[in-house]
């Protein structure tokens, strides 16, 4: 009878995850980024790292850093997809708090299979992002995620909408949620306090101060000044 390494086959799939979503946002992937992100020591990701490349789901030889092959782009992205795809389901059909959602959704994403896949997509309506604002992978292997700026370095006077919320730090995500920064949200920054201080924003009508370390990894789209705003100026 064949037998399957359910624990094996999973921490495989976890490095590819970890590969395709370093390399979208802090590019190149390094051994020790790798090593972070799976909360291991860095020989232990560099032996991992190694066994993949012997297996063609890697390439360690180029410049770049660590690059996923062909095959293993095509895995990353599966994995990638259903875990955001969980997301969804544990968000808009669940209703759970958003800094709950991306480890609930690790524990799912190796179990959902082409079926489940396919179910949640209609049940869903084929959603294109998941509830941090990051896209959900297509089917013909589209992962489109552009490197918006972070919310730090917005100055006075500009507005911004939210595209992204970092979605592996739980902690962090109760706070922004807890200030009313979410996808979609438009942001204005009224004022920066010099010596590293917060910076003072308005969201929904409200002025909140808030660290800039706190904004790093939220990532905004700037929008045009009105026309009348141009004019003037």
């Amino acid at each position: 009878m064949a037998t399957h390494n359910i624990g094996r086959t999973e921490k495989a799939e976890m490095y590819l995850k970890a590969i395709l979503l370093l390399g979208q946002e802090s590019p190149p992937v390094t051994v020790t980024k790798v090593a972070e992100f799976m909360g291991v020591s860095p020989a232990s990701a560099s032996e991992m790292i190694k066994r993949m490349e012997q297996n063609r789901l890697v390439d360690t030889t180029g410049s770049d850093g660590i690059t996923l092959t062909e095959q293993g782009a095509a895995d990353a992205r599966r994995l990638v997809r259903r875990m955001r795809l969980a997301e969804r389901l544990l968000s808009d059909i669940l209703h759970l708090p958003l800094p709950l959602i991306y480890d609930e959704a690790c524990k799912l994403e190796h179990a959902l299979s082409d079926i489940v896949e396919e179910r949640l997509v209609e049940v869903l309506g084929d959603p294109e992002t998941c509830p941090h604002g990051f896209p959900i992978p297509s089917l013909e292997g589209r992962v489109s995620c552009p490197l918006l700026e972070s919310m730090s370095v917005l100055e006075p006077g500009d507005e911004a909408r939210v595209i992204s919320l970092p979605e592996r730090d739980s902690e962090l995500l109760q706070y922004l949620t807890e200030q009313g920064i979410l996808p979609g949200v438009e942001v204005r920054v009224d004022e920066i306090a010099p010596f590293n201080g917060p910076m003072f924003i308005t969201i929904g009508g409200q002025r909140k101060a808030i660290s800039r370390e706190a904004l790093a990894e939220v990532r905004v789209q700037r929008l045009a000044p009105a026309a009348n705003e141009v004019q003037q100026a």
